[in-house]
């Protein structure tokens, strides 16, 4: 038997149980929703601020329900896939859960995306109706989508036919008011909207039919290799997932949580939106895009109690010149997660930001995504250093990365999680979903961990991150962890690049803090001594910024090829 997440006595393998004694919803999301709508109609669901339009549970409800409406009078049915490309906004959420309602697969389209991997993703998983943004500071959308079907500048507005996007019948723009004329071949989101009902019978008709095992949402994962895997997931998976987050969080219908995370990924649709409406919470997105004024702003105007963000994002609003203006007095929880949270940052976020209760999560998008994460009254020792235990209904373990026996407390392996949020599977790929989960249903994340005796885990970093430099395995996240205490650092990443002599060498890249300078010298003369020769980087570089994804996940192997192109590196045979 696995030792439970509660249990007292010291575990004697990496191996843990979330407890059960609160029961899995059994609901679709739709279903869900309609039931919290009914129990406090007037109290706020929603408030874009950006947009400046606020929704109540009651007004929320009807308009996904006037568009899951529209939705079926498109000639959609049950299961097919319908996407969204946009950054966020009220018809982001109002089609989370229109598609819900009626039982239509929601498909998240990267706004970083371009016109190779949209067509890509619109075409592996079959999407029939797009909604997009018009444009995004640099990023013409629909450009590019004109770039893909120059057919449609002949066609008809909602009937689409183009040889590069083969199932594409209909793409959507989200308008605003006072926008301009329509575009040619595409349908604004509301005259989209204006063709439903929310009264119309066949919406509760088609969702009486619907399961809670049904896939409902496809997620295209970031892979470095190869091209992106669709992870499909279903109702039971984020619904009860964004429950248990939220159950974490100490969330009540008196909260209003801040969501500068994207819509598109799971930190924003379900760790935000989820969590908050499993609840009864407000959820409030400050801007389309993060800026960090914009979200001091919103907290202070808003009072929300609840912050959500990536370490870089938590980084940019401490360190804003203006920081000291706001009243963020109002808050006390949220979630840190997305890249590995650095234990200063953390502190700060606690200390200066007011965050108390403040969060930190793991997960990825393959287990919807959260698997452990830490609650309000966990110590703050713990907080700062862990990324929580395993969530209810869930068991994690810890597992040799060789031989796929589970090692004892305080080793290092590979972390896999099994229970209700593993994926329904990749979108149209059995052999991937056999390679990432096994014959027992356990999901390997590919994530070096620890757990310690009392059932709390600590990511290492990736397995393909292991630095092995002469023998010596190296962990960039320790290196990392101790370079944050540099007071001049405000943030620091560490890859391993290739090295004839020792088969990888350590390269650090150092963002200063505003109004500090720093050289490589006086780095290495604060690792002298403190920590192994071997762990001191032996390249170090001072950068503005990281290369990430929207998400604010750092792409390491970007960091990487860059360095091997400066320094014509070549792989080391012996590496």
């Amino acid at each position: 038997m696995s030792e439970t997440r509660s249990a007292a006595a010291p575990l004697q393998r990496s191996h843990a149980q979330g407890a059960t004694d609160v029961p899995l919803i059994e609901q679709t999301i739709g279903a869900f929703f309609n039931a919290m709508a009914e129990r406090q109609p007037a109290h706020e669901a929603l408030v874009s601020v950006h947009q400046g339009r606020r929704y109540t549970y009651r007004e929320l409800n009807e308009a996904a329900h006037q568009l899951a409406s529209a939705l079926l009078r498109q000639g959609l049915q049950p299961g097919d896939r319908v996407g969204i490309w946009s950054h966020n906004n009220a018809e982001w959420v109002l089609m989370q859960l229109a598609t819900a309602h009626v039982g239509l697969v929601l498909v998240n389209i990267n706004p970083a995306y371009r016109t190779s991997e949209v067509e890509y993703a619109l075409n592996k998983v079959g999407c029939q109706l797009l909604v997009s943004m018009a444009r995004f500071k640099t990023s013409d959308y629909l450009g590019m989508l004109r770039e893909l079907a120059p057919e449609w500048a002949h066609g008809q507005p909602g009937a689409l036919e183009a040889q590069q996007l083969p199932h594409l019948r209909t793409v959507v723009w989200i308008d605003e008011p006072g926008q301009g004329a329509e575009e040619p071949g595409l349908l604004r989101f509301s005259a989209l909207l204006a063709q439903g009902d929310a009264a119309d019978p066949r919406v509760a008709q088609v969702a009486a039919t619907l399961q809670p095992t049904d896939p409902i949402n496809i997620q295209f994962t970031s892979g470095t290799t190869g091209f992106p895997k669709g992870a499909t997931l279903t109702h039971r998976n984020i619904l009860n997932n964004g429950f248990f987050i939220g159950e974490c969080m100490r969330l009540t219908p008196a909260d209003r949580l801040c969501v500068p995370v994207p819509l598109y990924h799971c930190f924003g649709m379900v760790l935000g939106n989820l969590a908050c409406f499993t609840h009864g919470a407000t959820v409030v997105y400050p801007n389309d895009g993060f800026d960090p004024l914009t979200v001091l702003q919103t907290v202070q105007d808003e009072k929300c109690t609840g912050l959500h963000g990536v370490p870089t994002m938590f980084i940019a609003e401490l360190d804003h010149p203006r920081f000291q203006e706001f009243d963020l007095s109002t808050l006390r929880t949220g979630i840190m997660a997305g890249s590995p949270c650095p234990t200063a940052v953390m502190q700060r976020v606690v200390d200066d930001m007011h965050l108390s209760q403040i969060t930190i999560a793991y997960g990825m998008t393959e287990t919807s995504p959260v698997s452990c994460q830490s609650s309000t009254d966990t110590p703050l020792d713990k907080r700062v250093s862990t990324v929580g235990m395993v969530q209810p209904h869930l068991a994690v373990k810890i597992v040799h990365p060789d031989t796929g026996e589970v090692v004892a407390p305080g080793q290092s392996g590979e972390l896999c999680t099994r229970g209700y949020s593993v994926m329904h599977g990749y979108w149209d790929d059995p052999a991937k979903t056999a390679e990432a989960i096994d014959a027992e249903g356990w999901m390997h994340t590919g994530d070096l961990a620890t757990m310690d005796a009392e059932g709390y885990v600590n990511i290492v970093g990736r397995i393909k991150d292991l630095v092995i430099r002469g023998g010596e395995n190296i962990y960039p996240r320790e290196i990392e962890e101790f370079l944050y205490r540099h007071p001049a650092i405000q943030d620091v990443q560490v890859v391993g690049v290739p090295d004839q002599k020792y088969g990888e060498e350590l390269c650090a890249w150092v963002i200063v803090k505003p109004g500090q300078t720093l050289t490589e010298e006086a780095v290495r003369e604060f690792c002298q001594g403190r920590i192994a020769h071997y762990k001191v980087p032996r390249y170090i570089r001072f950068v503005d910024a990281f290369p990430m994804t929207v998400t604010g996940k750092i792409q390491k192997f970007k960091i990487r090829d860059a360095m091997k192109d400066q320094l014509g590196l070549v792989e080391s045979q012996t590496a």
